[in-house]
């Protein structure tokens, strides 16, 4: 089970923040041995603790869309990902083939109404840095 740590909404200097993120991500580290990432900008820090499953080559994380304005931190198996991804063709650049992107097109197509869309076990977080907004969910 991957580890995820996140500090939104940050008041103080990013600078000060992600040494102590790190470190926090280093205590859960054994939780997702494979990868160890960090997103980092003036206004929220997302660390993650990758356990591969799907995608070991190139499902490093934090993802990001695009255009660079979302940045996901997940965990879980998202089991109807294929499926979800030809909806996709032609109107989402994927850069991975990890089951977890998805849930970027997802989010960046439909805003926070998609989670009943998806079947599997998980857990995120996403950082919009364009309208400086995050969403944290994760299955029923």
């Amino acid at each position: 089970m991957c580890g995820i740590v996140c500090a939104f909404d940050v008041k103080e200097s990013t600078e000060v923040l992600r040494p102590q993120l790190l470190e926090m991500s280093k205590k859960i580290r054994h939780r997702g041995p494979d990868w160890s990432g960090i997103y980092a900008d003036d206004k929220a820090i997302l660390a993650h603790e990758r356990l591969a499953i799907v995608d070991p080559a190139s499902g490093k994380q934090p993802l990001l869309s695009p255009n660079g304005k979302l940045i996901l931190a997940a965990n879980g198996e998202i089991y109807n990902h294929r499926e979800l991804r030809k909806q996709f063709e032609g109107k989402y650049d994927f850069k991975t083939e990890s089951d977890c992107e998805v849930i970027l097109a997802l989010y960046q197509e439909k805003g926070v109404d998609f989670i009943d869309e998806m079947n599997g076990i998980f857990g995120f977080t996403i950082y919009d840095a364009e309208k400086d907004e995050y969403f944290v969910a994760r299955d029923h």
